[in-house]
């Protein structure tokens, strides 16, 4: 496994790798689930890539950007031991050089949800990912389901902006619990821990719920808020019944696939989860 720095370092490497390449963006701090990302990169792709950049573009100004939890060294251990290609670790000076003022802002499917709670998040996430596409010029690049949003702003851009690669988004990882698992799950105590799963439970009730023939998008939501606001350690930030596709919140009658989602503050920490509902061939907790 080699691992590069700078950008032309990574380029050099790039021009050697067997082909097609997988890209696995991350920010590290990597847990099962970014390695799940990287063996579905590694059984459909003859050379896989990781980065690993904690990006300052998509913190707000009273987001966790210092404390974001970080460890190089244990990465590499992990992604050598899948049997990753290359891993490259950009400094932020070689992804935002000085005098930098180019942005890539995503429209409509960026402004609800975890756009409207943080606002600049997905211009921060659109740039720094274009800029891996660009840099690394994969085939396929694997992001998971639990940044949901995410996944649909990124499948618009790499659309409008023709990008050459196919997005592929994979399954959400959870804990035996149910929680999702994720690098801020790090912050959370063991009392909060427990709590935490209160968003696994929240999702479940109203996918039950739906599945008994539930198709009123604001009592899935009320499902949703009651069982958030059962649990004294939650704080409820948002709950939302959206097309799963435009993100927009649906009124009256689940009709289609639909995107249960939340973010919630469990103590200081805010997490985020999701189901989808409404399609065949649905796996639960996905």
């Amino acid at each position: 496994m080699e691992t590069v720095k700078t950008i032309s370092e990574l380029r050099a490497a790039r021009l050697i790798l067997p082909q097609p390449v997988g890209l696995v963006p991350t920010m590290g701090y990597l847990h099962e689930g970014h390695l799940s990302l990287v063996r579905a990169a590694r059984s459909e792709c003859a050379s896989v890539v990781v980065s690993i950049f904690v990006n300052p573009t998509q913190f707000g100004p009273t987001e966790d950007l210092a404390s974001y939890p970080r460890d190089l060294l244990r990465d590499l251990q992990l992604l050598e031991k899948e049997g990753v290609n290359l891993v490259w670790s950009p400094d932020v000076e070689d992804m935002y050089p000085p005098g930098f003022q180019t942005w890539v802002t995503v429209e409509g499917v960026a402004r609800p949800l975890e756009g409207s709670m943080r606002p600049g998040h997905f211009r921060g996430v659109a740039t720094v990912v274009a800029k891996l596409f660009n840099a690394v010029q994969p085939q396929r690049a694997y992001f998971g389901q639990k940044d949901a949003q995410q996944a649909v702003v990124i499948r618009q851009m790499v659309r409008d902006l023709n990008f050459n690669l196919d997005v592929v988004v994979c399954p959400i990882v959870r804990e035996p619990d149910g929680l999702a698992m994720s690098s801020r799950n790090t912050y959370l105590n063991p009392e909060e821990r427990r709590a935490a799963t209160v968003l696994y439970r929240s999702l479940s009730a109203a996918r039950q719920a739906y599945q008994a023939g539930e198709r009123d998008a604001d009592r899935l939501r009320q499902i949703m808020a009651e069982t958030i606001q059962s649990e004294p350690l939650a704080r409820l930030q948002y709950v939302s019944c959206a097309d799963a596709d435009t993100l927009q919140e649906i009124t009256g009658i689940v009709s289609g696939r639909a995107l249960l989602s939340m973010a919630v503050f469990v103590g200081k920490t805010r997490l985020i989860d999701n189901f989808v509902i409404g399609e065949e061939n649905h796996a639960p907790g996905n």
